[in-house]
C-alpha cells in the first residue's frame, strides 16, 4: 500500500491515540497525560472558512462544525475578493463595485481599515488584485483609473497602490508605481516582492517600483506551442503558501499548427511565497474546464481543481487521479490545513464539502446569499 502523507498522519494519529489510552490506565500518569492532551488541543490552530455573499456579508464559518460563526456587514454594494493579514485575524475585502477596501477583525466583525480609491474626478476600479505584505504592514492593489470629464471618460494608466494598514479608516496610498494593463491576481512574497498575474507573470518591488519578468506567457515565443492563455481570476493558495497562475496551451504535432491534432494541456505558473522561487509546468490534459486550483498542503504534488467537475491531479506524473461530476458549477475550491476536507464554493449560496481521497461529497453549508465570484479563504488562528 502506498503511504501518502495523509495516510501516514492517520496511522500516526491512531498510534498516538492507542498510546494515550494506555497511559490513561496508569493511575500515576493520568493527570500528566490529560494535561498534555489539553495543551496539545489548545495549541492546534482554529480554522475558519471565509467568503462574501450578497447583499454584503462577510461569512465566517467554523470549519470544525461547518456552521456560520458570524456574519459581518460590509459597507456599500456587493464585492468579494479577500486578502488575509499574516496572523489571519484581519480580512481585507475589495467591495462596493470593486472600488473600496475594507478591513475586518474576523473574530469580532470590528472594521479596522478602509480606503476609498475613487474621487469625484477619477473613478478607480480594482479587478481582483488584493494582497497584504508578509509583515502585515502594507496592503497592495492594482488601480485602474478613469478620469470623468464632461464629454468623455479618459482612460489613465494603471498603478500599483501601496497602503499602510496601520492608517486605519479612510487610508490613502503612500506610494504608487506604474504597472502593465490586464493585471488581476497578485500575491506578496516573503522576499518583499509582489507577484503580478497578467498577460505575463511579473514581480514588482513595492518600495522602488522596479519590475522584472518572471515568466513570459502572452509575450512568449515557444516553437511548436500555442501562446498560453492565462486564467487570472482566483488565487487561493494560502494553505500551501503559494501563488498559482493557471493557463491553457496546446502542443502541435508539426508546423501546420493543426488544432485538431494538437495535444491540449492545462499548465500553471507556481510561486513559493516563502522563497519567491517560481516554476512553470504543464500538469494535466485539457479534458475539462478548471476554474480554480488548490494544492494539498501536506503534499504539494497533489492538486485539486473545480468548476463543473471536481478533479484530482498528480503534478509530477501529469496524471488525472480522479474526476467527480458536481451538482452545479462551483468557481472556487479550498482545503483544510490537514488536507482532510475540500470545500467548493462560489457561484451559488451553498458550499460543498468533499473527501480528498474519493472526491465524494461528505457535507454542505447553506449560506444566506449567493457568493458569485467571491473568494473562498481559509484563516488559521493560533491561540
Amino acid at each position: 500500500m502506498k503511504l501518502t502523507n495523509r495516510t501516514m498522519n492517520r496511522h500516526l494519529g491512531l498510534g498516538a491515540a492507542i498510546l494515550t489510552g494506555a497511559a490513561l490506565l496508569v493511575g500515576c500518569g493520568n493527570q500528566q497525560v490529560q494535561q498534555a492532551a489539553a495543551e496539545s488541543h489548545a495549541e492546534s490552530p482554529k480554522e475558519y472558512l471565509l467568503t462574501v455573499t450578497r447583499p454584503n456579508h462577510l461569512q465566517v464559518i467554523d470549519m470544525a462544525t461547518n456552521e456560520v460563526a458570524r456574519r459581518c456587514e460590509i459597507p456599500g454594494s456587493f464585492g468579494g475578493q479577500i486578502a488575509l493579514s499574516p496572523d489571519n485575524r484581519i480580512a481585507y475585502i475589495l467591495s462596493n463595485g470593486m472600488e473600496n477596501l475594507y478591513g475586518f477583525n474576523i473574530e469580532s466583525c470590528e472594521q479596522v481599515f478602509s480606503a476609498y480609491q475613487s474621487s469625484n474626478e477619477v473613478q478607480v476600479k480594482t479587478f481582483v488584485s488584493l494582497a497584504v505584505s508578509t509583515d502585515g504592514e502594507e496592503l497592495y492593489t492594482i488601480q485602474n483609473p478613469v478620469r470623468l470629464l464632461k464629454d468623455e471618460f479618459q482612460v489613465m494608466s494603471p498603478v500599483l497602490a501601496v497602503f499602510n494598514t496601520g492608517d486605519g479608516l479612510n487610508a490613502k496610498p503612500v506610494r504608487t508605481f506604474p504597472v502593465d494593463r490586464r493585471i488581476t491576481t497578485i500575491a506578496a512574497a516573503a522576499t518583499g516582492e509582489v507577484f503580478l498575474g497578467g498577460g505575463d507573470l511579473k514581480a514588482i518591488d513595492p518600495k522602488t517600483g522596479k519590475t522584472r519578468l518572471v515568466e513570459a506567457l502572452q509575450s512568449e515565443e515557444r516553437p511548436g506551442w500555442l501562446t498560453p492563455d492565462a486564467f487570472a481570476m482566483f488565487n487561493l493558495g494560502e494553505q500551501a503558501n503559494e501563488y498559482i497562475l493557471p493557463y491553457v496551451t496546446a502542443e502541435f504535432t508539426d508546423d501546420t499548427m493543426n488544432f485538431e491534432t494538437a495535444a491540449w494541456w492545462w499548465g500553471m505558473n507556481r510561486v513559493d511565497l516563502a522563497t519567491g522561487k517560481a516554476e512553470r509546468m504543464e500538469f494535466a490534459p485539457f479534458e475539462f474546464i478548471i476554474f480554480n486550483v488548490v494544492a494539498d498542503p501536506t503534499d504539494k504534488n497533489t492538486l485539486y481543481g473545480a468548476f463543473n467537475t471536481l478533479s484530482k491531479h498528480d503534478v509530477a506524473k501529469r496524471e488525472v487521479l480522479g474526476v467527480k461530476e458536481l451538482d452545479h458549477t462551483y468557481y472556487n475550491i479550498n482545503i483544510s490545513g490537514d488536507g482532510e476536507r475540500l470545500y467548493l464554493g462560489g457561484t451559488a449560496s451553498d458550499i460543498s464539502i468533499h473527501d480528498p481521497e474519493t472526491l465524494d461529497k461528505i457535507g454542505g453549508i447553506q449560506l444566506s446569499g449567493d457568493m458569485s465570484t467571491s473568494d473562498l479563504r481559509v484563516a488559521r488562528l493560533s491561540h
